[in-house]
């Protein structure tokens, strides 16, 4: 059993820049990088193995031949259950939504998505969309979208770096440009747009808007929040370790290595680990920011070696 470093598939959106080539490492022929799909096993983007004797392979292939290395707390999900990514919006993305499973499952076939944005990075004054700043009905959100004066009604959000947004599905929201975030949610690549600033497409039409859907599944009341991380910064040998959040579908802490910290990798889930900052060692592989690695489940004890910023995200 081996840890397993990743190369992640990137994402052109008209709405990304370029951070993530020139500042995280990633690597297109594309004129921009919007995301980076660091941990995937969805159809539209697989992580590929970068290291050892599973190299090129992609982590679907990988995990289909090697079923325990999800670990038992997986079984309660028919497939692969998250999906993590940085994203660089350098200018602001469409204003959307996200069905829970059972109506995702019935019209989508895939999983809902419930994610939680950390915010890496952002420009001064930056806001995102985070649900209304007041209770509407579903006649005034659909005239609002018809009218294009959905904007007067979003609850908007200054951001800091270190923010921390839960975002459950139904909940209307959108990333504000000069953000660079990373995103843990279900594995799920269903998103309805409900209004995109008039933009239009690569085809120079207008890029497609679901609003007969997004109406069905959006939450029309204000949504309770706290832009804290969950737990609060606790020391661990070695270093420093926050939980950001846990749910039923993922639990994601930071941790700030200083040294050498030890985790375990036990049956119950395999890890996630994407380095945010620094350099130094994941286990026995040389890590720098933007690396992204999967540890199967029961791999056992091993080391964040040098001086990093990670997400470690597993199952729980």
């Amino acid at each position: 059993m081996e840890i397993l470093k990743l190369n992640a598939p990137c994402k052109d959106y008209i709405w990304g820049g370029n951070r993530l080539r020139e500042e995280y490492g990633k690597v297109s022929d594309a004129d921009k990088i919007a995301e980076s799909w660091e941990l995937s096993c969805h159809k539209d983007g697989q992580s590929v193995i970068a290291n050892g004797k599973d190299k090129g392979k992609t982590l679907s292939e990988y995990v289909a031949e090697n079923k325990n290395a999800l670990g038992t707390a997986c079984g309660r999900f028919e497939y692969f259950p998250i999906l993590i990514k940085l994203i660089d919006a350098k200018d602001n993305l469409s204003v959307q939504v996200h069905p829970d499973n059972d109506y995702a499952m019935r019209v989508e076939g895939e999983y809902g998505k419930t994610e939680m944005w950390y915010i890496v990075d952002c420009e001064e004054g930056s806001q995102l969309i985070y649900g209304f700043d007041k209770e509407i009905s579903r006649e005034e959100f659909a005239d609002r979208i018809k009218n294009n004066t959905l904007l007067e009604v979003t609850n908007n959000v200054p951001v800091h770096k270190g923010d921390v947004f839960f975002i459950e599905s139904g909940t209307l929201h959108a990333i504000g440009k000069g953000i660079l975030i990373a995103e843990i949610q279900q594995n799920s690549n269903t998103t309805y747009r409900v209004y995109d600033y008039g933009r239009v497409g690569k085809d120079g039409k207008p890029r497609e808007l679901h609003i007969e859907k997004a109406i069905d599944v959006t939450e029309l009341c204000p949504p309770k929040y706290d832009t804290k991380p969950q737990g609060k910064p606790v020391k661990i040998d070695g270093g420093e370790e926050t939980l950001l959040r846990s749910c039923e579908y993922f639990d994601v802490h930071k941790i700030k290595v200083s040294g050498t910290v030890t985790l375990d990798a036990d049956e119950k889930s395999f890890m996630s680990v994407l380095v945010l900052d620094g350099s130094g060692k994941i286990g026995e592989l040389d890590a720098k920011k933007g690396d992204s690695f999967f540890v199967p489940a029961g791999y056992g004890r091993f080391t964040l070696t040098g001086n990093l910023e990670v997400i470690l995200s597993d199952i729980v």
